[in-house]
């Protein structure tokens, strides 16, 4: 009997030591006495928006500095628009510090996605677009690729004095660009690089030839490649300003 008591008298010593500290861990008692009064943003951005950051950190805030959640706080910052991660930490005694990276817009994608600089897509849904921004296609699986080629393609074009604006891969691998003139070039599933070069190669000189505008090049030929001409836009007329009398 003695021994039984004795054991529920350590039970009992032990819980009136453990409940405080677990209440203070889990935020039932405490958080007024050691509050995060303190938001400390850091990170080189530009469209995360600060003031709803702090609102999303409030919550955790309050919550005090022993039973923040800072895993929580964290993973609900990196869902927030343009944040591509999150760091969250709490420095004694009030301060909660969250260093936030941010996405930095590389090209559209298609489906309503952005593709970052460091090969990342999220969404564009909510977010203000940058404009001039070019236009990527293609499984995701195949993003590296995509990104490869608009490169490439760019370089080959730049010394002709024609952009490229779009790049896209369909779900048989065949590439399709766009570029600023309007122009549409389907290249096909092989030979990428080699077909694109040749026809930028010997494009000026079509050009040259032509009172016409380019609108589509088909390169999915062994020897050649065809060409679907318009007619040059009429200049707009300008309205002729009466005199006065």
């Amino acid at each position: 009997m003695n021994a039984m008591l004795r054991l529920v008298g350590w039970i009992l010593a032990l819980a009136l030591v453990a409940l405080p500290v677990v209440a203070v861990l889990n935020g039932w008692i405490g958080a007024a006495h050691w509050p995060l009064t303190k938001l400390r943003a850091t990170g080189e951005f530009e469209r995360v928006d600060g003031a709803l950051l702090q609102k999303t950190l409030l919550p955790y805030a309050q919550r005090g500095f022993f039973a923040v959640d800072l895993a929580g706080a964290q993973d609900a910052v990196s869902k927030l628009p343009w944040v591509e991660r999150a760091e969250v930490r709490k420095r004694w005694p009030d301060v909660l510090e969250v260093t936030v990276f941010e996405h930095r817009p590389f090209a559209r994608w298609s489906g309503d996605l952005l593709l970052s600089e460091q090969g990342k897509l999220f969404p564009a849904k909510g977010i203000d677009v940058p404009k001039g921004l070019p236009l990527l296609g293609g499984p995701e699986a195949r993003v590296s690729e995509v990104v490869e080629l608009y490169n490439e393609s760019r370089a080959m074009f730049a010394p002709i004095g024609l952009e490229v604006r779009e790049v896209g891969l369909d779900p048989r691998g065949s590439w399709t660009l766009g570029l600023d003139n309007g122009a549409r070039i389907v290249v096909g599933r092989s030979e990428a690089r080699a077909r694109l070069s040749r026809f930028v190669r010997l494009l000026p000189q079509l050009l040259s030839q032509q009172a016409q505008v380019l609108k589509l090049a088909d390169l999915r030929y062994t020897n050649g490649f065809a060409l679907t001409w318009a007619p040059v836009p009429a200049p707009a007329a300008v309205p002729q300003q009466q005199g006065q009398s």
